[in-house]
């Protein structure tokens, strides 16, 4: 077995109530790695594309990386989850850091397979390289918090209550159980794999959570060139100014007033990308008011270097409360989203996003667009109860979050998610969405480029297929112009190759800040032994992007009539700031991507699939009349 493997994973089969083992071809993992690349493999194997993501014949996926848990590298502290999305109806992979992907690895396994539907609620114990399905009917319709806290009791009499304090787990809430379609899976109480609705596809299963305790570690197999690339990428963390100054003083947050400040910060729904107050949010002001030093060391993902996990406590009324975050994603969406500037509401609500098992993001996200719908007068009075659903009003963020993990009233139309929400109530070019996935907190209008990367991505609209705002904004690895759609096609498919090996690697995207895909490259080879250039790195990528692609073509026909934006973003210019008069000109781009791509029309052809040993998946998308002409 290749260095950076345990070489096992577990299959559980929930409807026989029934644990197997089974090791990792190697062939298997040179071709697509781990986390996401194994995710997709596994999924056009063993998964009709068709599938209700809802259904007994959907599966769910949690799989760690060769550079899981291996220590030394920068930020190896990540998992990935992967099934077909009931937001999106799409291939999806959602990562989260934390410690429980390490812990899972320590335990002895790889990955996790999830596949039928339990009759009754359970959860899966791993420990030591064995693994057994437990009764989770005392702990169905808790909270993650409580979950969490209960299954380490539980579990203290068996292993010693210090081992049992060292238990990871990984959770759904009550919004999984309630099916909500933006449900997420929490981690150490605080970490999200939170895209896509992946809670939901446990909630239907009544699998409720997976706890890992461990002791076995990975090896790198080049022990030499381990040492040597570890040196060499913690020296560029260091240098690196986003890295090693920012990021660990400021958390994501310090990029509010960056983003603001070009005009790209989206604001009550994307209606505007400038928000006046931001600054009472940034993580300059999370970092003065509210950050607690004990609790941000606590929240820090297992063998972190950057360190921008952010611990926090509020404690004036009526939001009182402690736990890990706001993320510059969530200080978004419940803030400029909303237009709202009280950072007690906004960390309050994240708190409980957490807490209930709900992705953040869309969270914040659907109450923007709840806002929008209320007043243009598409909803009623009455079917809010009393909540004075309008801009700024920090209070109603905090009982809509509640409301919708547990489908009460309005929060019924808001576990939808923002197209189903806004479709419902006759304006469905309200949602700001890509492939139904709500988009996050970057106005394209401001940056062109990460509006190609919105409308190819795979999972719906997404800021991690491609995180263009580096170049565009940020510098990173160099500064183009983020107003030209000249170029841009080459940009995204570059990101979302690099990005989808990293996705299976599995480490932090903000590694990327510090160093490119020439020193993953050599991590990957140190680690495992293969001897893996650049270009095969890059290559790797390449295959699982059009994997996914492929997945979606045979799920629902995807292709060009999907890789688009809203009418909002393409046809309405940005009414202020320094992205004004702007649109997203977006055929051009498209054009360019396609032709880099090997695509037509949106679709990968047979020369592409083949070029990338995928002929048997060409041959799935002829056989189904699918192959691009």
């Amino acid at each position: 077995m290749p260095g950076g493997y345990m070489g096992r994973i577990i299959r559980v089969d929930l409807t026989n109530q029934k644990v197997h083992f089974e090791e990792l071809p190697e062939d298997v993992l040179k071709t697509w790695v781990g986390g996401r690349g194994l995710g997709v493999y596994i999924m056009l194997k063993e998964v009709n594309p068709k599938v209700d993501p809802l259904s007994p014949g959907n599966k769910a996926i949690v799989a760690t990386g060769p550079l899981t848990g291996v220590p030394g590298l920068v930020a190896p502290g990540r998992w990935a989850s992967i099934t077909k999305s009931p937001l999106t109806n799409t291939i999806h992979d959602s990562h989260s850091g934390g410690k429980f992907g390490p812990e899972l690895k320590f335990a002895g396994f790889d990955a996790v397979i999830i596949e039928g539907a339990s009759e009754k609620p359970v959860y899966l114990w791993v420990y030591d390289g064995k693994a057994e399905l437990r009764d989770a009917k005392h702990l169905w319709g808790r909270d993650v918090w409580d979950t969490t806290d209960t299954i380490k009791e539980e579990m203290a009499p068996a292993i010693g209550r210090d081992d049992a304090e060292d238990i990871k787990v990984a959770a759904i809430g009550p919004a999984g159980e309630n099916l909500s379609k933006i449900a997420a899976l929490i981690n150490d109480k605080a970490r999200a794999a939170g895209r896509g609705g992946h809670g939901a596809v446990w909630g239907s299963k009544k699998f409720k959570a997976i706890a890992a305790r461990g002791h076995m570690k990975p090896k790198a197999a080049k022990e030499d060139m381990y040492r040597e690339v570890v040196s060499k990428s913690i020296g560029m963390a260091r240098k690196s100014p986003i890295t090693s100054e920012a990021l660990p003083k400021y958390g994501t947050a310090v990029l509010v007033n960056v983003i603001n400040a070009h005009g790209a910060y989206p604001t009550r729904n994307f209606q505007t990308g400038v928000f006046p107050t931001a600054d009472k949010t940034g993580g300059e002001t999370i970092a003065r008011e509210i950050l607690d030093e004990k609790l941000q060391k606590e929240e820090i993902c297992w063998g972190c270097v950057i360190g921008c996990s952010r611990g926090t406590r509020i404690t004036k009324p009526p939001f009182t409360g402690e736990g890990g975050g706001p993320e510059y994603e969530t200080v978004w969406s419940f803030g400029a989203q909303t237009g709202t500037d009280d950072l007690a509401a906004i960390t309050k609500a994240h708190y409980l996003t957490n807490q209930v098992g709900v992705d953040a993001i869309s969270m914040g996200h659907v109450i923007g667009t709840l806002m929008e719908l209320v007043e243009k007068g598409k909803v009623s009075k009455e079917k809010l109860r009393g909540l004075k659903v309008e801009w700024g009003n920090g209070e109603v963020l905090v009982e809509l979050t509640w409301r919708t993990a547990y489908r009460s009233g309005i929060g019924d139309d808001l576990a939808e998610g923002a197209l189903r929400l806004a479709t419902k109530y006759g304006a469905p070019e309200l949602a700001m969405v890509v492939r139904g996935q709500e988009l996050p907190a970057y106005d394209p209008r401001g940056a062109k480029g990460h509006g190609l990367a919105y409308a190819t991505s795979n999972r719906g609209g997404c800021h991690l297929r491609a995180y263009i705002i580096a170049p565009e904004i940020l510098g990173v690895p160099e500064l183009i112009d983020r107003f030209s759609p000249v170029g841009k096609g080459k940009w995204v498919k570059l990101f979302q190759d690099v990005f989808a090996t990293l996705d299976s690697l599995v480490v932090c995207k903000f590694v990327t800040f510090a160093y490119w895909s020439d020193v993953l490259a050599e991590q990957l080879s140190a680690v495992t032994g293969w001897d893996v250039s650049q270009a095969e790195f890059e290559t790797i990528g390449e295959r699982i992007y059009n994997a996914e692609r492929a997945f979606n073509v045979l799920a629902f026909g995807d292709g060009e009539d999907y890789d688009t934006l809203p009418k909002r973003l393409l046809e309405e210019p940005m009414p202020e700031g320094p992205a004004k008069g702007h649109v997203v000109e977006l055929k051009p781009m498209l054009e360019e991507y396609y032709k880099v791509r090997g695509w037509i029309k949106g679709r990968p052809t047979r020369e592409t699939l083949e070029k990338l040993g995928l002929k048997w998946v060409a041959d799935r998308l002829e056989a189904e009349g699918l192959l691009p002409a």
